[in-house]
C-alpha cells in the first residue's frame, strides 16, 4: 500500500487535483451566488400576495427539493438535448461544467428559498410596523431594513449550503466532468491504484470544508458582535 502511495504522491499529481479542487470550489462558488438571486426571487414568490407567482415559487421548491441533484443533472445533461433534437432537428450540445453550474445552482436555489423565507419571517414585527409608519415602499422596506437583518440570520445556514455544493460537485464528474473527483479517478486508472487518489481527494474535500466552516464561524461572530 505505502509503496503505491508514495507512487501517486508526486508533484504533477497533487497538482493535478489542486486544480480539480479549485474548479470544485469556484463552480460551488458561482452556484452559491446564482442560487442567492434565485432564492431572493423563490422567497419573494412565496410571500407574494398574488396566487401566480406564489404558486410558481411553490411549485419549484417542491419540484427541485422532492427530486436527487444527479437526477437533475442527468436531465439537463440528456433529456433536454434530446427534446431539442426532436423538435428542432438539430444537436444541441451543453459544456458538462455549464450543467453542472446550472443544475446545481437550481437546486441550490430551491434550499435558499426556505432559508431566505425563514431569515425574514424571523425579523421582528415591529421593524415592519416602523417602515411602514415611515411611509417606506415595499421595495425599500426589504432592500434597506428587512432583507440586511434577514441575511444575518441566514449567514450559518447559507455557509453549510456552500459546503454541501463543494461535495455536490463530485456529481458532474458523472457526466465528464474533470473536477476534483474525477481527477482522483483518472490518477487511480493510470496508476492502477483507487485508494490512494481517493484518499488525496478526501483530504482535498476536507481542506475546503473545514475552512470554510472556520470563515463562517468568523464571520458568524463579526455579525453577532454589530449587533
Amino acid at each position: 500500500m505505502f509503496p503505491a502511495f508514495s507512487q501517486v504522491f508526486t508533484a504533477e499529481n497533487m497538482l493535478y487535483l489542486f486544480r480539480g479542487a479549485l474548479l470544485s470550489l469556484l463552480i460551488a462558488a458561482i452556484s452559491l451566488l446564482i442560487g442567492l438571486l434565485l432564492g431572493i426571487l423563490g422567497a419573494s414568490g412565496k410571500r407574494s400576495k398574488h396566487a401566480v407567482p406564489k404558486a410558481i415559487a411553490n411549485f419549484y421548491v417542491e419540484v427541485i427539493r422532492g427530486t436527487p441533484l444527479l437526477l437533475q443533472i442527468l436531465i439537463i445533461f440528456s433529456v433536454i438535448p434530446s427534446i431539442y433534437t426532436a423538435f428542432t432537428g438539430n444537436v444541441l450540445r451543453i459544456n458538462v461544467y455549464m450543467i453542472g453550474v446550472i443544475a446545481m445552482s437550481i437546486n441550490s436555489g430551491a434550499y435558499q428559498t426556505e432559508l431566505i423565507r425563514s431569515g425574514i419571517n424571523g425579523v421582528d414585527r415591529g421593524q415592519w410596523e416602523a417602515c411602514e409608519t415611515l411611509g417606506l415602499t415595499n421595495k425599500q422596506m426589504m432592500r434597506f431594513v428587512i432583507l440586511p437583518q434577514a441575511f444575518k440570520r441566514i449567514v450559518p445556514p447559507v455557509i453549510s449550503e456552500f459546503i454541501t455544493l463543494i461535495k455536490d460537485s463530485s456529481l458532474i464528474s458523472t457526466i465528464g466532468a474533470v473536477e476534483l473527483l474525477k481527477g482522483a479517478q483518472v490518477i487511480g486508472t493510470e496508476y492502477y491504484d483507487v485508494m490512494s487518489p481517493y484518499v488525496l481527494a478526501a483530504c482535498f474535500y476536507l481542506i475546503m470544508t473545514i475552512s470554510i466552516s472556520f470563515l463562517g464561524r468568523y464571520v458568524e461572530k463579526r455579525l453577532s458582535a454589530s449587533d
